[in-house]
């Protein structure tokens, strides 16, 4: 069964409702985020909106304090889901490295039988222009393609964000070129939340005062939830206030939060303002891209394409003859080549053995069993004691054992081998007749062999 993009995702990130809603890995963190505004609202509602409906004249105006808390709230935590739960700008991921961008180079090659084989390259970086400037863009290893500018990829989420930001912890998602607007909008109605409910609550400890005409302790005694109230939204001020201000600054120099943290030092000019009033009209009044990915849409499965070949500019001379695949298929010839001549070498070795051993070339040609050579050692043997039987008056008497001796345990030995080669040691080829130089070597080699003890004395 066919999978869904989201199914598949290499990213980091967590799908909800069958990939209609995408949130960063740490998604868990907005539950915290939501109790942090849910929890004082609800607060505020009981224990100080509740007191205030009937403070204003007429007397169903201060309803309207208990409803612009609870909508005003709402708006915020549909802020805070459009920010979290969709695609930030993710740049969908290659799936093989950009094949216009490869070249070969020949300056890193390997030799492989004495020729060079070029290794494929393609830049690291290169440039754009943007407003009439040149701009460099990296490629990202990861996701296997050149970032466009503004493009960074997110360590967390693990995805190439286009206008990257920043990934805030607090609503579970990277902040990019598609959720930019609402995230400011989260956080300038969260500080806008957080004065309300701070003006609101000290109003009713003044209420609490003018009513019972005692002091401030007085009022505070007989609203605690208030001065918790206060405390609380003044403490949050100081974050999502100053962050308010901060990303005010950004939005009129047309600046991200990583840019300006990263590029700070350089004193880089910022090819991307376009002043203070169209920078603003650009954040807030464009339309968002619609998002590259259909998260939802079925995968297929993606026909391999082969690597280019490389350019006549880019190719060796030698190269021009033939394609890159041909001359890789020469290099494994001239390495079988290399492997059948070390091979024939090996077996020279081993047939040189053999021949000092004696074995005879028109056994080996003709394919004699060992039968065969058991029948040549017997008649050899037989054709000696005769010859020495004859000869006895010459020296002492041989038993067959001491034939043996000469002739060894393999009747190849090279010591009876003579200067002219005979075939079938020394015999008339096609007849069993020992010739007269092998029974001559035999009886000197007795003759040194056998020597009486008298002799040795002497």
């Amino acid at each position: 069964m066919a999978k869904r993009v989201y199914e598949v995702w290499k990213g980091s990130n967590k799908f909800l409702l069958g990939g209609r809603l995408i949130f960063g890995p740490d998604a868990r963190s907005l539950l915290v985020t939501l109790l942090l505004i849910i929890v004082p609202v609800t607060i505020f509602c009981v224990f100080v909106a509740r007191h205030l409906r009937h403070e204003f004249s007429p007397d169903d105006s201060g309803y309207a304090i208990l409803v612009v808390a609870i909508v005003f709230t709402i708006y915020v935590l549909v802020l805070l889901f459009l920010t979290s739960a969709r695609d930030p700008g993710i740049i969908p991921r290659n799936s093989h490295p950009p094949e216009e961008e490869f070249r070969y180079d020949n300056s890193v090659s390997n030799e492989i039988g004495g020729r060079q084989t070029p290794s494929l390259q393609f830049p690291r970086t290169k440039e754009v222009m943007v407003n009439g400037l040149p701009v460099r863009v990296k490629y990202c290893d990861t996701c296997m393609l050149y970032r466009p500018p503004r493009c960074s990829h997110c360590s967390i989420c693990n995805n190439c964000v286009e206008r990257f930001d920043h990934h805030c912890p607090w609503v579970g998602q990277c902040i990019g070129l598609r959720n930019y607007r609402y995230f400011f909008l989260f956080v300038f109605s969260s500080t806008l939340l957080c004065i309300y409910v701070f003006a609101l609550s000290a109003l009713y400890i003044k209420i609490l005062m003018h009513d019972h005409k005692g002091t401030v302790w007085k009022a505070m005694k007989e609203s605690p939830a208030s001065v918790i109230l206060m405390a609380y939204c003044f403490i949050s001020l100081w974050f999502v206030g100053g962050l308010t201000g901060f990303h005010l600054y950004l939005i009129s120099t047309n600046q991200t939060t990583y840019e300006n943290f990263r590029y700070r030092a350089d004193n880089r000019i910022n090819v991307y303002n376009r002043g203070c009033l169209n920078n603003f009209l650009e954040v807030f009044f464009t339309k968002v891209k619609p998002s590259r990915n259909n998260f939802r849409a079925f995968v297929q499965d993606e026909v391999q394409k082969p690597p280019p070949l490389p350019s006549p500019r880019e190719a060796e001379p030698d190269d021009l003859v033939g394609d890159p695949r041909s001359k890789v298929e020469d290099d494994l010839e001239i390495g079988e080549d290399l492997l059948k001549i070390s091979q024939r070498r090996n077996f020279e070795e081993i047939d040189e053995d053999i021949c000092s051993r004696g074995i005879d070339e028109d056994l080996r040609s003709r394919g004699m069993d060992e039968d065969i050579h058991r029948g040549i050692d017997e008649d050899l043997r037989r054709g000696i004691d005769e010859d020495i039987r004859s000869r006895g008056s010459n020296g002492p008497a041989h038993n067959t054992s001491e034939v043996n001796s000469v002739l060894g345990s393999d009747h190849r030995a090279p010591t009876i081998r003579s200067e002219t080669r005979h075939s079938s040691w020394g015999r008339r080829s096609g007849s069993w007749e020992i010739a007269p130089e092998v029974l001559a070597v035999a009886n000197v080699t007795e003759s040194r062999s056998y020597v009486t003890p008298k002799d040795a004395g002497q």
